[in-house]
């Protein structure tokens, strides 16, 4: 998850400068593909049917509804209970565990102003997050992991308590992790090899560079890519991309964030991911159809459904 929402009413506009009008449907896929992290309950009032509907229409025939919260994750494991093509993941955010820790004064997180609850309340809250992972439609555990943009010293004692509960959780119940990583690559890998990795490990919206890439290659670690690899200033992941194993990489839109070009700043939404898949097929210079099939076996194979 991005740091701010954007709109996606559903609101319509014609020009391509409009920046609250959702980007034009794109020509469907050949081969179907998952959007492998998203927030539908982030994307306006669009009905989750609906949004499943438009995805569906240009071959994105699964999504992953990704928690971030307590209330959120219960909601991503009922959206997944009731839609066949939704599996869920369920987590608390890494900017998630220091607000409850510490508080939350300025309502960052959506939740209205919250006071310091302490370690018990974050261990209250991880207790419900390792009940919903036992759910089967739950395929995941996520987005869980460091994030030092956002969050001080102050928070990171938490935020690593935090990440490595989720660690735990993911193995206990033979889920993926599903890992945010914010300008925090070395930490994450440092705790990780001393938690011991879960059997699939998947760093959703991958931040890193290519020699990170190999890093996780030799780790068996996924990687999913993002609207953000076709951003101007992102030739750092198109090198990773570039060296990224084709049987480790996942496609994403962690919609309603990080919109591929050439819609940067509207509103993200799972019917986009054959814009950025096409773009991810040229950089690594293969077939569209061949990125895709592979992206499709990767995410089942990673989520294990």
């Amino acid at each position: 998850m991005a740091a701010t929402a954007s709109n996606s009413s559903g609101r319509t506009g014609s020009g391509k400068n409009d920046k609250d009008a959702p980007p034009p449907l794109p020509a469907p896929l050949s081969v179907p593909v998952a959007d492998s992290h998203t927030h539908l309950d982030m994307q306006g009032d669009t009905p989750v049917a609906e949004a499943l509907a438009k995805a569906a229409s240009v071959g994105v025939t699964t999504v992953v509804q990704v928690g971030c919260d307590v209330a959120g994750s219960r909601w991503a494991a009922e959206t997944a209970a009731a839609h066949e093509a939704v599996w869920a993941t369920v987590a608390l955010h890494p900017n998630e565990a220091p607000r409850i820790v510490h508080g939350d004064p300025d309502g960052w997180s959506r939740q209205g102003t919250r006071p310091a609850g302490g370690r018990d309340a974050l261990d209250a809250a991880l207790a419900e997050i390792d009940d919903l992972a036992a759910l089967p439609q739950v395929k995941g555990v996520g987005e869980t992991g460091l994030d030092f943009f956002r969050t001080g010293p102050e928070g990171m004692e938490a935020q690593e308590y935090s990440f490595r509960r989720h660690i735990d959780i993911a193995k206990r119940h033979g889920k993926a992790l599903v890992i945010h990583d914010r300008e925090a690559h070395a930490d994450v890998l440092r705790v990780l090899d001393e938690e011991g990795a879960p059997d699939a490990v998947v760093f959703h919206c991958y931040s890193g560079d290519a020699g990170m890439a190999k890093v996780c290659a030799d780790n068996g670690y996924y990687m999913s890519f993002a609207g953000n690899v076709t951003f101007k200033n992102a030739q750092p992941l198109r090198d990773a991309l570039a060296v990224a194993p084709l049987d480790l990489i996942l496609v994403e839109t962690d919609a309603p964030f990080l919109t591929p070009a050439p819609y940067r700043g509207r509103p993200n939404a799972p019917y986009l991911i054959p814009v950025t898949l096409r773009a991810m097929a040229g950089y690594k210079e293969i077939g569209e159809d061949a990125l895709a099939e592979a992206v499709a076996a990767n995410t089942a194979r990673a989520f294990g459904y």
